[in-house]
């Protein structure tokens, strides 16, 4: 059967979603533990690739697994097998050709920043620490010429390979409390780093590095050399992922 998982990580520790050679990865930990638990090699396909240090609260997974496997039983197992640092929150049977990739029809991320206070020891591996304090009114303003239809060329990672660059964003906004700001974006799909250097970008313009008319410039595709900096990765979080039936 095929079976759908909900994750959440914590991803410091880790070189990203993804497998690789050699390096601690979130896909190669679950993979180990379900070869384990079923006795057999699993492949697991995940709904995101997220970057090393990316966290989740709701990444989605599918994996094939014999029709008879307890699913409640599976998920105590798959979690006595990793680390503390992931929790395999629910198993559900799925159709037989589900895709979390594919099927997905909207991603939700949120990016931390602490500003205009001292770091906070307790986000400290969840957040980007920047010393003034941002506008807020004028980030609001910034996020909501994010939403709509856009190029993202100029905010994507250098080496990313995506053959089309336009992607469609759903809600993008800003919220500010006590000092802590979250940027929450929803879209239907998204580039590279393209969340990160957007939060980038718009501290730099905050910052008076870049004007608010180029900002807007770029969303009709540019120069990734003409964009600000690449937000760290700490500060992302993986929301939500949405399907038909959720």
């Amino acid at each position: 059967m095929r079976v759908r998982a909900t994750i959440e990580y914590d991803g410091t520790a880790y070189a990203g979603w993804q497998v690789q050679p050699d390096q601690p990865t979130i896909q190669g930990e679950l993979e180990r533990a379900l070869r384990i638990a079923l006795g057999r090699p699993t492949a697991v396909a995940g709904a995101g690739r997220t970057d090393a240090g990316v966290h989740a609260l709701g990444q989605v997974a599918a994996f094939d697994a014999p029709d008879e496997t307890d699913l409640y039983r599976l998920r105590a197992s798959l979690n006595g097998l990793t680390a503390d640092d992931i929790s395999v929150v629910e198993l559900a049977r799925a159709a037989p050709d589900f895709d979390p990739r594919r099927d997905a029809r909207a991603r939700t991320y949120e990016y931390t920043i602490v500003s205009g206070r001292p770091p906070s020891p307790l986000l400290r591996d969840r957040s980007w620490h920047v010393f003034p304090r941002l506008d807020h009114a004028l980030l609001e303003r910034l996020a909501s010429r994010v939403e709509g239809e856009h190029d993202f060329s100029a905010f994507r990672a250098a080496n990313c390979e995506s053959p089309t660059t336009v992607r469609r964003v759903f809600d993008s906004s800003w919220s500010a409390r006590d000092g802590v700001y979250r940027y929450t974006i929803r879209a239907n799909a998204y580039l590279k780093q393209m969340v990160r250097v957007l939060v980038g970008t718009m501290v730099d313009v905050c910052l008076g590095r870049m004007r608010e008319a180029e900002f807007a410039a770029l969303l009709e595709g540019g120069d990734r050399r003409k964009a600000g900096r690449t937000a760290p990765a700490r500060g992302l979080t993986l929301v939500r992922i949405e399907y038909e039936d959720t």
